[in-house]
């Protein structure tokens, strides 16, 4: 998930804020504990939320598990592993065939908000509906492996149905996927995966009144304004152990102003004290929580996260030279990136040498470019002279978004880049249009971009393939880089064969090395998320992947 417009902050707290990192942070004044009940309110920057599982990129964690549930799950708590666990299925999928036929059964009783029962054959209509050109936009794991070349167009036109998906009883459900691929049940817990009755969902503004299997319905919605969340009758806490679903209805308040946010979670009066803010606490809003000792016992803060990293485009200029991208491995300025992004070193996230971030299976600590965290503007300029460019570099064109700090952290990776005689001109773009230039052509315009990306599962292949396989270069794909090693295709397409966890990661870590090796982006940090909150809002928890707090866990302390 590349962490774009809000979820791109990639800020953090203070040391003696990471003592609350993961931890369970009922306020201690309030003296109670969080129970079922009250209304909880969600103070959102953003004017919309995407309720349709067939066009959403949203964690297990987050939003959307709130309404639907998907056939697996995750198991997220403070200082553990992540794993996956079943959700509406019985189990986490049964491999055969080598990985390339994965089967999973539902289990009894399920049944919608509106009393129909839960079958198979929705599960699979969700994925249909997931194909059709009208509700793309979600996560994708699963289109290649189900119709490969994408040649499958959804159910709509013709009511053709999709030949891989079997469902021979009513709680049976089949997979025959293109290719072996170890981490299906991981992909199984992504939105579209999530049931809808067979046969709806083909009006286009479905979003607004998607039929629920999760914990709560919406009632209402309203794009920019708000929307409403009540209890769903049919859903049974004793059966859904992952979602603790405490309060009884939840309000969202949308396209609030950011500072606007921050002051009133700050002042905590009223029923901001029952709110929680979903966007990332900012820089300013972090220093005006030093402040104040109340707001700074509410802030809850992530272990380091999501990768920040400068992309070089290896189809472009001087940058298809491999020594030439290396010497940026050396040219950057690590600390000062640390302190454009939250002020200190501390407070930004550790340094970064590696492409698999902090906590997956399989990541090997290694740094194949030594050198201080200020870098080595000395080793770059040599590196740059033994290729050809004794003077340096000039005319480049760095791309960055224009919201979030990203303008400051931007004119820090200038400075850094201008020690060892690498000129670059900074392009800020808003969010369509970066994903227009950037993502979407097939051929950039830019030499350098300046992002970030959080892992959608957890898995060393939601890292690695997303970012660096060659299939994923424009078309709305997030290989930047435009890097182009049909080596590397083919070792991840092995990697993503490989059944076993410890294997497979033992290769996303060979890959992680070989591909840095050809330097088509440099790390830099692993950022930390932090998020404010009322003080009668309650086990509120970040667990050690994803970098976000788990909704489904925190409600109202009664």
């Amino acid at each position: 998930m590349k962490r774009g417009h809000w979820l791109a902050a990639g800020v953090t707290a203070a040391v003696m804020l990471l003592t609350a990192c993961g931890a369970n942070d009922t306020p201690a004044s309030q003296g109670g504990t969080v129970k079922p009940g009250g209304n909880l309110v969600l103070l959102n920057d953003a004017p919309s939320i995407t309720w349709d599982p067939a066009k959403s990129s949203n964690l297990v964690v987050t939003t959307l598990g709130l309404i639907h549930r998907r056939l697996t799950s995750w198991d997220v708590a403070p200082g553990k592993d992540t794993t996956i666990v079943p959700d509406l299925a019985t189990d986490t999928g049964r491999p055969s065939d080598g990985g390339k036929t994965w089967t999973f059964t539902l289990k009894d009783n399920l049944k919608y908000a509106d009393g129909t029962p839960i079958k198979s054959e929705d599960v699979k209509w969700g994925l249909e509906r997931s194909f059709a050109p009208a509700f793309s936009g979600g996560l994708a794991y699963h289109k290649d492996l189900l119709s490969p070349g994408l040649a499958y167009k959804g159910p709509f036109d013709g009511g053709k149905e999709l030949d891989t998906i079997q469902t021979p009883d009513a709680k049976t459900i089949v997979f025959h996927l293109a290719r072996p691929y170890g981490d299906w049940n991981w992909v199984a817990s992504t939105p579209a995966f999530s049931p809808v009755p067979k046969g709806k969902g083909a009006e286009a503004n479905y979003n607004d009144h998607p039929v629920a299997s999760g914990p709560y319905q919406l009632q209402s919605y309203e794009r920019g304004k708000s929307a409403k969340l009540v209890r769903n009758p049919n859903w049974s806490r004793d059966e859904d152990t992952t979602r603790k679903a405490y309060a009884d209805t939840i309000d969202f308040e949308l396209g609030q102003d950011t500072s606007v946010i921050s002051k009133r979670l700050i002042d905590d009066t009223g029923k901001d004290r029952n709110a929680f803010g979903m966007s990332f606490a900012s820089p300013a809003q972090l220093a005006q929580i030093q402040g104040n000792a109340s707001a700074k016992a509410r802030l809850v803060t992530s272990e380091s996260g999501a990768l920040a990293y400068l992309s070089l485009n290896t189809q472009r200029g001087t940058l298809t030279n491999p020594e030439v991208r290396q010497a940026f491995q050396y040219a950057v300025d690590k600390a000062a990136y640390q302190v454009a992004s939250a002020g200190s070193a501390q407070l930004a996230g550790d340094v970064a040498t590696t492409l698999i971030t902090p906590g997956l299976q399989g990541r090997e600590q290694y740094d194949l470019y030594p050198a201080p965290p200020s870098g080595d503007p000395a080793k770059a300029k040599q590196l740059l002279a033994e290729a050809g460019f004794p003077n340096g570099l000039d005319g480049l064109v760095l791309a960055t978004h224009n919201e979030n700090g990203y303008p400051e952290k931007a004119a820090a990776i200038q400075a850094a880049l201008a020690r060892a005689n690498i000129k670059v001109t900074i392009k800020p773009l808003d969010e369509d249009t970066y994903t227009s230039e950037v993502d979407t052509k097939g051929l950039s315009d830019y030499d350098l971009t300046l992002t970030s990306w959080q892992p959608d599962i957890p898995s060393a292949n939601a890292n690695i393939q997303p970012l660096f396989q060659s299939t994923e270069i424009g078309n709305g794909g997030y290989n930047e880089s435009r890097y182009n090693n049909p080596d590397v295709d083919k070792l991840i397409a092995e990697a993503q064969a490989t059944v076993d966890p410890a294997e497979a990661g033992k290769k996303w870590a060979a890959l992680d090395k070989k591909i840095l090796a050809d330097s088509p982006v440099v790390p830099l940090i692993y950022t930390r998320n932090s998020f404010l909150h009322g003080s009668a809002v309650g086990d509120v928890q970040i667990g050690r992947f994803p970098a976000y707090v788990d909704y489904r866990k925190f409600g109202i302390v009664q």
